[in-house]
């Protein structure tokens, strides 16, 4: 069976995706995220055993994956979740395990 170009492309994206979820803190501040939006200071102060440049890496790493989407207000930059369902499968997660 012969892949075309589309399908390789959509392979990418997915390992992409899932890789960006193979992170710990990464889901951790996807957890956060789920309460709404929030900055890199206030992810930081909710989980404190991760320091702010951790967090600012992790949060760069969901961005280019496409998972979470940002917005700058004034000096902050305030992130969400942009796959609602990534969010829909971390919930399902937290209830199956």
């Amino acid at each position: 069976m012969k892949t075309n170009l589309r399908e390789i492309f959509l392979y990418q994206r997915k390992a992409e995706i899932f890789k960006a979820l193979s992170n710990p803190a990464r889901l951790e501040i996807l957890e956060t995220l789920l309460g709404g939006e929030k900055c890199v200071n206030e992810i930081t102060a909710i989980l404190k055993k991760y320091e702010q440049p951790h967090v600012s890496k992790s949060l760069a790493k969901l961005s280019n994956a496409g998972i979470v989407k940002d917005r700058k207000k004034g000096l902050n930059v305030y992130y969400s979740i942009s796959m609602q369902p990534i969010a829909d499968f971390i919930i399902h997660l937290n209830n199956n395990l």
